[in-house]
């Protein structure tokens, strides 16, 4: 069985990256996000938008050792 998923409007989607409505345009038409074409309408999963912050959230690094730090 197939789970119903929310399926956003691309306004929703720039709200929810804080971002304007051009780049999640850019993404569909890029095909970087997984996007339903419904009519003439573009709907893009809940789930694509949680999978694309995931794919691309940058983790700090850790701390260098102490003793492996250069000398200015």
């Amino acid at each position: 069985m197939v789970s119903v998923d929310r399926l956003l409007s691309v306004q929703e989607v720039a709200e929810l990256l804080g971002t304007t409505v051009r780049f999640p345009r850019r993404l569909i038409e890029e095909r970087r996000i997984t996007f339903v074409k419904v009519g003439r309408h573009v709907r893009i999963p809940e789930s694509a938008v949680s999978s694309f912050i995931a794919e691309h959230t940058v983790r700090p690094l850790s701390a260098c050792p102490v003793g492996l730090r250069r000398v200015a």
